[in-house]
């Protein structure tokens, strides 16, 4: 028994250790995801067998440099969040690769994927329900350290006093309980949690929607502070275009599981190329009443995920559609340095 706890301690120092060494490699990526595929079966009949299936995520090829915030954009529906919980494995997808300092993390077993667990976190969108209300704040950002092996008490109270002061809460909050907390300062709690493990990568999973605009900007500001102070990485989701903008240094934009535009936040809000990125953008407000802005309203409604359109998935709504669009998928194509686009318009 001893000598099977001192080689399950040993594989996870020499998994660590390699790990480490792969992240401080500046050449490549830290996350690469290839051909990401994840459709969800829907079961009917009397047998319950599978009949269809929703198309959450349908190839998606991406990857996320080491401390920079990539955002990821598109309507409710298109598979942001699936996309997000897939590269954290917290939903297991149809096919493809999720690679993490240069590995297959999808190959991972349970032990291996515990320790992995402390390098990769995730802010969820609603910061009330993704808190225990049984719990304290003291036991709710001490839980993962609890986990992983700091079982010493006052050590881990320390911590979790330093995790608090960190996002700007007080020592006194510590035995308060969610509901005693406003909504910026349950998300101010669930960005404490994430950086208990001092991990490498976050996704912000709509983190700041549920908020207030003024709490929002605190929430932002707290994250770009964060994130230079311990070099983060994140994938931030949102349909918060303004928020995307402000916090990413590249943004992605997706359609009913694909990948339709990626670029650098720049060249995107300045030249989107996409006829979907166009819509998008001139339906974000303007916050000058001066200023009027042309809207490019989109018709029809979104396709089902269940059963999408044939070729480019946005031609059944697009103002530029040919009769090509609606045969052969258009692939994503570099139509200059870092802008990528999947639009039969451009090729």
């Amino acid at each position: 028994m001893i000598l099977q706890l001192l080689i399950s301690e040993m594989v996870i120092w020499f998994g660590a250790t390699n790990m480490d060494s792969a992240i401080k490699n500046d050449n490549a990526p830290l996350v690469e995801v290839r051909n990401l595929v994840k459709h969800f079966p829907i079961t009917g009949g009397v047998f319950l067998r599978q009949i269809a299936s929703v198309k959450a995520v349908d190839g998606v090829s991406l990857e996320i440099r080491s401390g920079e915030a990539l955002g990821l954009v598109g309507e409710s529906g298109c598979g942001k969040s699936t996309l997000g919980r897939l590269i954290l494995r917290l939903e297991e997808p149809t096919s493809g690769e999720v690679l993490f300092c240069g590995e297959n993390i999808l190959r991972y077993g349970r032990e291996k994927m515990r320790v992995l667990r402390q390098q990769m976190q995730i802010i969820f969108q609603d910061p009330f329900s993704s808190l225990n209300p049984r719990k304290n704040v003291a036991h709710i950002v001490g839980e993962p350290l609890f986990v992983h092996g700091m079982t010493n008490r006052q050590e881990r109270n320390e911590r979790v006093l330093e995790l608090l002061r960190v996002v700007g809460l007080e020592r006194e909050q510590m035995r308060r309980y969610p509901h005693q907390f406003s909504g910026g300062q349950r998300q101010r709690i669930g960005v404490a949690r994430a950086l208990a493990l001092n991990p490498k990568l976050i996704v912000c999973d709509e983190a700041v929607s549920a908020l207030d605009v003024s709490i929002q900007a605190q929430v932002i500001n707290l994250l770009q502070d964060l994130q230079e102070k311990f070099g983060l990485t994140y994938l931030f989701i949102s349909h918060d275009l303004s928020v995307v903008e402000h916090i990413s240094d590249r943004v992605a934009v997706m359609y009913l599981g694909k990948i339709v535009e990626f670029s650098d936040s720049d060249s995107l809000y300045k030249n989107p190329l996409h006829p979907y990125t166009k819509a998008l953008l001139s339906a974000a407000p303007v916050p000058n009443p001066r200023r009027k802005s042309k809207r490019r309203v989109l018709p029809g409604d979104v396709p089902s995920p269940i059963d999408p359109p044939s070729g480019c998935r946005f031609h059944t709504r697009c103002s530029s559609a040919m009769e090509i669009c609606s045969k052969e998928e258009p692939y994503l194509m570099e139509v200059s340095q870092g802008h990528w686009v999947a639009c039969h318009l451009l090729q």
